[in-house]
């Protein structure tokens, strides 16, 4: 009984102290975005009081207001949100579609085309911007949305070899049963693949809506027209407006951040549960 009681305690211990580490990680991580809130309704001098000020004496609700009206910040959350949809869209059909071929089709050289693919995630982005944004300019694409949104019809290697991960978990009997009652590939791919992968389609959805609303660097070398810009690009101009004192206005810049930080996280606690679970499935056969 001493033993088992040793036991139990050791374990609860164990899972005590396992929890304090997790929470005073969570807190180092957390605390930048505090920060970002807490200046976000401080006034401008107040950004810079030393020591700083978690809760200032007056909360400046109004930075919010102030800081979406100094610029069309509606027009950028609309671009944005266009954006978003249509690299979603593409990203999940091209995606899905590759890698069920690859996980549930058997055809000669489907290993090393597999292979391939994913050799392709060790090429630097670095290496093709040049080209592509050369192809896109000579096209007359560039100032356009359609540099941003084109490539995710050609699928991504990462999301590919995550979703053929996934399709590897589903039995094959399905397709078998399927094909017998004279369903199509293209069928079964629709109609029994795709609802049976909702947790690796939401991490898939979940990376992608968090990749390209937080993009700054695509938009940036292919926007030129002020009206097109996206939310990233509203927040670099936000923080080249100086009024009044002649500085950047800090609070304000502070403000617009968390509005377009709110998103993300709707999206991610959202999907959460199916977020997690696909993660876990995902790498489980090779």
């Amino acid at each position: 009984m001493e033993k088992i009681a040793g036991k139990k305690y050791y374990a609860l211990l164990r899972l005590g102290f396992s929890y304090l580490i997790l929470v005073a990680m969570s807190m180092v991580f957390i605390t930048p975005f505090i920060w970002m809130v807490s200046s976000s309704l401080h006034s401008l001098e107040g950004v810079f009081k030393v020591p700083f000020d978690w809760i200032p004496d007056t909360l400046h609700w109004d930075n919010y207001h102030q800081a979406i009206t100094l610029l069309p910040f509606g027009r950028y959350f609309l671009n944005t949100a266009f954006i978003v949809t249509m690299v979603l869209a593409g990203t999940i059909f091209s995606c899905t579609l590759v890698a069920y071929g690859f996980a549930r089709l058997q055809f000669r050289g489907r290993n090393k085309l597999f292979g391939l693919c994913i050799a392709t995630m060790m090429l630097p982005a670095q290496v093709t911007m040049i080209p592509l944004y050369t192809i896109f300019a000579r096209l007359g694409w560039v100032d356009t949305f359609i540099p941003l949104i084109l490539p995710a019809f050609f699928g991504s290697p990462f999301y590919i070899f995550l979703l053929r991960q996934f399709f590897m978990t589903i039995p094959y009997q399905y397709d078998e049963a399927a094909l017998m009652d004279g369903a199509s590939r293209f069928r079964i791919y629709w109609n029994i693949i795709l609802p049976l992968s909702r947790p690796v389609i939401a991490t898939v959805v979940v990376f992608t809506f968090i990749g390209v609303w937080n993009d700054f660097f695509n938009p940036l070398i292919y926007i030129n027209s002020f009206e097109k810009a996206t939310l990233t690009l509203g927040l670099n101009l936000l923080k080249n407006q100086i009024i009044g004192s002649g500085v950047t206005q800090w609070h304000l810049l502070m403000a617009a951040s968390v509005l377009v930080l709110i998103p993300n996280i709707i999206v991610f606690f959202l999907a959460q549960r199916q977020f997690m679970k696909g993660l876990n499935v995902g790498g489980l056969k090779g």
